[in-house]
């Protein structure tokens, strides 16, 4: 039964207490799968990716280490494995045409491994010190064997993992500002533009850049800016030529990497955007982030919100189907798994204060026990006493 579930799903989205879930728009229905026991915070999700075998593998990157295999077509887990060395959680996760395992933490260590969920040859392929206070690794849908990884004073650099252990590019920070001081380097997210070996970034301090390793210049060959507040994620449109960036207030934006300018704003987040996807052929974006509620936006004309699902838990990361048939689902929907249960300290918190106001509030057409139906009050007579 899990399976029928899980196989229609169209998003899946991973919490900071260590569940993944599985969210189908067609039926408004939401599924929670965990490995074994109950979910903690120690296992939070950090990143999620397809594996080697397309949509039919979820890798998930786990606060304490650990890397999972999830099979959509079963619905369960299939195997996990450590991936030690490092500080942090995971910053990047991807799994190469070989099958072998891409890792980075935020320390700065990226390491190759051999297999996603094989206990067997704790040692890596390849170890690479990237730069302490990664922010992001990404992938290059294009060249699995190329990796791009930035941070907090930690500046853009393409690996390429079959090559040399030196960067293939190595950003250089823009030039001083108008008063002549250093501008700060944070890099928040990356983005490989498709026919090109062109990357955008979006930073901490609320600018988008678009470098080009293929020119001479190592600075961007376009910047500008969104918004006051720091932009924590970013994703492409379908046609690659815009990128649609939010920020830790909730705002999302799309921006013409053409000319840098803003073509429009989508609204409805409350919280700070943790995870964005648009669909690779449909004009949907997949947003979720700290207000605990996953969204899906139309981004092309008429724009606006198509779904909103709240699913309790704080949200980091995301995973949005590419396929196109989202509405080739059985036309009787299976009766839902029995959701494992979940870290509910908010939940119950509320549900003891409802209780609490229960008890507290009396109904309106029961008089209070001890007092009288009525009472009329005596008026006073002018120059009365009262005894």
């Amino acid at each position: 039964m899990a399976a029928a579930v899980a196989r229609w799903n169209h998003v899946w989205v991973g919490t900071e207490t260590g569940i993944l879930k599985g969210v189908n728009l067609q039926r408004k229905q939401a599924t929670n799968f965990t490995a074994a026991g109950q979910p903690r915070r120690e296992e939070a999700v950090s990143v999620l990716c397809w594996g080697a075998g397309g949509e039919s593998q979820i890798l998930l990157g786990c606060a304490d280490g650990t890397v999972k295999r999830f099979g959509t077509e079963e619905g369960a887990f299939q195997g996990h494995r450590r991936c030690p060395g490092g500080e942090g959680t995971f910053r990047g996760l991807a799994q190469a045409d070989d099958g072998s395992l891409i890792t980075c933490v935020d320390s700065g260590i990226l390491r190759v491994w051999r297999d996603s969920d094989k206990e067997a040859s704790p040692d890596p392929l390849l170890e690479l010190s990237v730069g302490p206070g990664v922010c992001r690794m990404r992938q290059d849908p294009g060249r699995p064997h190329v990796v791009a990884t930035g941070g907090k004073e930690n500046a853009l650099k393409v690996w390429d993992l079959q090559g040399s252990p030196e960067p293939v590019f190595r950003a250089k920070n823009v030039r001083n500002d108008w008063l002549d001081l250093r501008v700060p380097i944070w890099d928040q997210d990356i983005q490989f533009l498709p026919g090109s070996q062109k990357l955008v970034t979006c930073t901490g301090y609320h600018q988008v850049r678009v470098y080009d390793p293929a020119s001479p210049q190592r600075r961007p060959v376009l910047e500008t800016t969104y918004g006051e507040y720091p932009l924590t994620a970013m994703t492409l449109t379908p046609e690659g030529n815009s990128v649609i960036v939010g920020n830790t207030h909730g705002q999302l934006a799309e921006i013409d990497l053409r000319q840098g300018r803003l073509l429009g704003c989508l609204k409805g987040l409350a919280g700070s955007v943790r995870g964005l996807q648009c669909h690779p052929s449909k004009p949907l974006l997949a947003s979720c982030g700290l207000d605990r509620v996953l969204r899906i936006h139309r981004i092309r004309n008429p724009r606006g919100l198509e779904h909103k699902v709240y699913l309790k838990s704080q949200l980091n990361c995301l995973l949005l189907s590419g396929r196109d048939n989202w509405e080739d689902a059985p036309p009787e929907p299976p009766e839902p798994a029995e959701l494992p249960a979940e870290d509910t300290e908010t939940d119950e918190l509320w549900a003891a204060l409802e209780a609490a106001a229960a008890k507290r509030k009396l109904p309106d057409s029961e008089p209070t026990l001890g007092a009288p139906q009525s009472r009329r009050r005596k008026k006073k007579r002018p120059g009365s006493v009262s005894p």
